[in-house]
Formats: structure tokens, C-alpha cells, sequence
């Protein structure tokens, strides 16, 4: 048996038994929605490029996890000012470099490999943020434009359109300009807010004034990421809303946030969630977009598009390096994150699971 089948078979059971716990009987009442994650599992686990993908998000996130604790260079202290050899040293094998890191540092004499364990935890929150923020308000804009139609439908999809029209990235740096100063003030009046805030990003609570550039960046990308969430749940309403199982829920006189929530969204949230992973990689890079153009953190963050852009100061000729082991991943959580949607596009898609119960997969 596929292994990577017999693990999220296992996950499906664990799950099924707490439901069981928490609602005796939900095993039995919902047998053929547990035969169809099975059947998505099966598909998945044959999917190579899946797995792959698979393995590649679950290291960045298991990094972006433990990253922080585990790094061992502090991302503030500047090495190069006691140490003017560690500046921009590029990468040494042993025994020739004792004393220097293996892959090199940066402009301030840190491992580079140290700094990027604290990038992956800040750029993964970011994209998750903006991902699970901006998908919920395009998600309800979508379903009542859809479901209700007339005026709702005519404003809903007018605002969508005033925001598409213009380009994402023109407006991201428009917030993120204005929005840092009304952050700061408001991390100052909240220190609470501020100290989890900074444990999430895995940065110090003294760096409060680049949490503020952090989350102005994340508010930009929530702000302008919602359009398409809407666009494409609006037609998948458009095309279930006509359904007998939604006209007899309307004849019953179920409540139309229980036909939204319980009867159409279940329907409408394959594409959704194949989109959804393909923004994260879209997103990651989004966010070192607008770091490198520098309307994200600035020093010492070690933000991976900041760092990208400082180097390119000194490139090529001394922080060559830094460049393209950066930049490489950036491109590795990337392709993660797309390769995991390629993989969950078939397996989400009913013809996939039919295929696969008619050769007695």
C-alpha cells in the first residue's frame, strides 16, 4: 500500500473517531463523505508531483516553525563592525574558511543560512495571513453576490471590477506607504498585541517598528487579493443556485445562511481551495516584491526580499551568494505551493474519484 496513502487514511480515521467522540454516530451518517476523502487520499498519494510538492510545503513549514529557535546567530548583531573580514564573505568549503560560515554572509556578517530560518517563518505567516484573511471576504462577497443577484450582485461585482482594474501590485504599495505610521502608533497603545505579534513573525517585541511595516504589507495583500476569490465563487453560485437540493431547500424554508453555508459553499469550494494553495506561492512572492522595492521591514529583519534587495547593492561581485540563495528559496517555497495545487486540482476534480472507484482503486 502507498504509503503516503496509509498516512492520510490514518489522519481521515483519527479525525472520524474524535467526530465519533464528540458526536456518536457521525462515522455512520457521513460513510460516503469519508469513502470520498479516501478515494482524494488514493488519488493524491499516486500522484508524484503532489507528494513532491507535498514534502516540499511540509519541510518550509516545519522550518518556518522551528526556524527561530533553532537558528544559531541572533538576526541583531552586527559581526562585520568587530569583524570587517565577515562582511560579505562568499561561501568556503573546510578546511580552508575555519571560522566563517559555510555558505557565506551577509553585508553584517551574518550566516545567511542562520537569517533565512527567520525569512521562512516571516514569509510563511505572511502568505498564510493574507491567504486566510482575503479568501473568507471574497468567499462571502462571491456567495451573496451569486445567491442573491439584482443590486447585491450589480455592487458587489462593480467593486470587484473598480479593484481589478487597477494593478494589484500599484495598490499594495499605496497602503503599505500610508498604513505603517497608524500601525506603529497602534502596536504602541497595545503591547500585548504587539509581544504575540512579534512571537508570530518569531521577531523581538524591540523590533516593533518593522512589525508595523510587516503588517502593513499584510494589509495591502488582503486589500487586493479578495476580487478574485469573489469572481470565481460568484460563478460556481451562479451555476448550483438553480439545483433541485437548492430549490427544495428553499421550498423546506431553511434559513438562507444555512442554504449558504450548508448546502452551496460545500459545492463551490474545489476551485477555491486549488486557488487558494496556488496564492501562497503567489503570495510569498508578492510580499518579497514589496519588501525588495522597500516598503516592507528594514533592518535588522532579516525579511528574505529585503535581504535580496540589500545584496543587490553588491552584485555581483561580492554578494553574488547572497542573491541566489535567496532568491532560490523564494523560488523553492514557490514551487512547493504550486506543485501541491497541480497535484489537488485533479484530485479535487469528481472525475478523478469516479475513475478511480470504477478500476476498483
Amino acid at each position: 500500500m502507498n504509503p503516503v496513502y496509509r498516512f492520510l487514511s490514518k489522519l481521515i480515521d483519527g479525525y472520524a473517531y474524535i467526530r465519533d467522540r464528540i458526536s456518536p454516530g457521525w462515522s455512520s451518517r457521513n460513510s460516503s463523505r469519508i469513502r470520498e476523502w479516501k478515494l482524494m487520499a488514493y488519488a493524491f498519494g499516486r500522484s508524484r508531483i503532489g507528494v513532491l510538492g507535498g514534502f516540499i510545503v511540509a519541510v518550509v513549514i516545519v522550518i518556518a516553525i522551528v526556524g527561530p529557535a533553532i537558528a544559531w546567530e541572533p538576526y541583531w548583531e552586527y559581526k562585520s563592525v568587530v569583524r570587517p573580514e565577515l562582511w560579505l564573505h562568499p561561501p568556503c568549503l573546510p578546511p580552508g574558511c575555519s571560522g566563517f560560515p559555510l555558505f557565506g554572509t551577509d553585508e553584517w556578517g551574518r550566516d545567511i543560512v542562520a537569517m533565512s530560518l527567520y525569512g521562512f517563518r516571516i514569509s510563511l505567516v505572511i502568505s498564510v495571513l493574507v491567504v486566510i484573511l482575503g479568501a473568507p471576504l471574497g468567499i462571502l462577497l462571491g456567495l451573496l453576490s451569486g445567491y442573491r443577484g439584482g443590486w447585491v450582485d450589480e455592487v458587489v461585482m462593480r467593486l470587484t471590477d473598480i479593484f481589478i482594474a487597477f494593478p494589484g501590485l500599484i495598490l499594495a504599495i499605496a497602503f503599505a506607504s500610508v498604513l505603517p505610521r497608524r500601525i506603529r502608533e497602534f502596536l504602541e497603545a497595545y503591547p500585548v498585541l504587539r509581544d504575540a505579534l512579534s512571537a508570530l513573525f518569531g521577531l523581538r517585541p524591540q523590533e516593533y517598528g518593522q512589525l508595523a511595516a510587516l503588517i502593513s504589507v499584510w494589509i495591502a495583500m488582503v486589500l487586493v487579493w479578495w476580487p478574485g476569490y469573489a469572481r470565481i465563487v460568484r460563478g460556481s453560485v451562479l451555476s448550483v443556485r438553480e439545483l433541485p437540493f437548492v430549490e427544495a431547500a428553499k421550498l423546506l424554508g431553511i434559513p438562507e445562511r444555512k442554504i449558504l453555508l450548508k448546502h452551496i459553499l460545500p459545492n463551490v469550494l474545489s476551485p477555491v481551495i486549488v486557488m487558494m494553495t496556488f496564492d501562497l506561492a503567489t503570495a510569498t512572492l508578492f510580499a518579497a516584491a514589496l519588501s525588495y522595492l522597500g516598503l516592507g521591514p528594514q533592518e535588522p529583519v532579516p525579511e528574505l526580499g529585503f535581504m535580496i534587495s540589500k545584496a543587490a547593492t553588491y552584485f555581483p561581485e561580492r554578494s553574488w551568494h547572497v542573491v541566489i540563495y535567496y532568491g532560490t528559496l523564494l523560488l523553492f517555497i514557490a514551487l512547493g505551493w504550486n506543485l501541491l495545487g497541480d497535484a489537488l486540482r485533479d484530485v479535487l476534480d469528481p472525475r478523478t474519484r469516479r475513475a478511480i472507484e470504477f478500476r476498483g482503486g
